[in-house]
């Protein structure tokens, strides 16, 4: 999987990739280096990040997948959506994706609704407190 995050606070490139046409050029050395999927996404989810809203989330995700989709559809990869929030991964879908990853394991009625893949993620809370004394019972 290829990571393409568009977000200016993302600790692995710091929103290098937030321009469509910068997107589908780090996509296409993605899709080279071997990926088979590449996942988009507009909100960081890296300890003691905040919350964004869907509103700005989807004005970062949207133009890159419409960017990259037909991209990825003509080189074989499935491009996916690295979300927590329903209205988001709709709006991803419509723009070609065709996988959600979800963050907060709670969007497979999306996912089913819409006839794509779903790939549930865990963490206790939320990126801000997700580190404070994760415990489980079992």
């Amino acid at each position: 999987m290829g990571v393409l995050n568009v977000t200016p606070d993302s600790f692995s490139d710091g929103g290098l990739h937030q321009d469509p046409e910068r997107a589908r050029t780090r996509v296409a050395a993605m899709v080279a280096e071997g990926a088979s999927v590449i996942d988009v996404g507009g909100e960081s989810t890296r300890p003691g990040a905040e919350p964004v809203d869907p509103v700005r989330e989807q004005a970062r995700v949207l133009p890159v997948l419409e960017a990259v989709a037909e991209d990825c559809t003509r080189a074989g990869v499935r491009l996916s959506v690295d979300t927590r929030h329903g209205s988001t991964a709709r709006a991803a879908v419509a723009a070609g994706a065709t996988l959600i990853n979800d963050v907060s394991a709670s969007l497979w009625p999306v996912a089913a609704d819409l006839g794509v893949g779903w790939v549930a993620m865990h963490m206790v809370g939320d990126p801000r407190t997700m580190q404070r004394e994760p415990r489980y019972d079992d």
